[in-house]
């Protein structure tokens, strides 16, 4: 069974750091695009990044581009988001996402909350 585990989300202030993580298993991601996107309440669920399991290739979206970065430790199996500089603006669910041509699995999100 393929599972998708996130964890670190919670409240912090306006300028604050937080580090989501997404633990796998279930299967290996090997070519798998890991994704991060977020929902905040009454708007629809958006992109905010992806890597390349095998490639290690970024990408971002530009509301987060040069405040979070994406990586993944395939000894942990684990993909994790590290946001600096967060903004009352980034205060969603956060979702991890693993998706290869048809297979699409999604954890079951983590809240992450900023204050001004």
């Amino acid at each position: 069974q393929v599972q998708l585990v996130e964890s670190g989300g919670g409240l912090v202030q306006a300028g604050g750091s937080l580090r989501l993580s997404c633990a796998t298993s279930g299967r290996t991601f090997s070519g798998y695009v890991m994704n991060w996107f977020r929902q905040a309440p009454g708007k629809e669920r958006e992109f905010v990044a992806a890597i390349g399991w095998s490639s290690g290739s970024t990408r971002y979206a530009d509301s987060v581009k040069g405040r979070f970065t994406i990586a993944r430790d395939n000894a942990k199996n684990t993909v994790y988001l590290q946001m600096n500089g967060l903004k009352p603006e980034d205060t969603a669910v956060y979702y991890c996402n693993a998706k290869i041509r048809e297979y699409d699995y999604w954890g079951q999100g983590t809240q992450v909350t900023v204050s001004s």
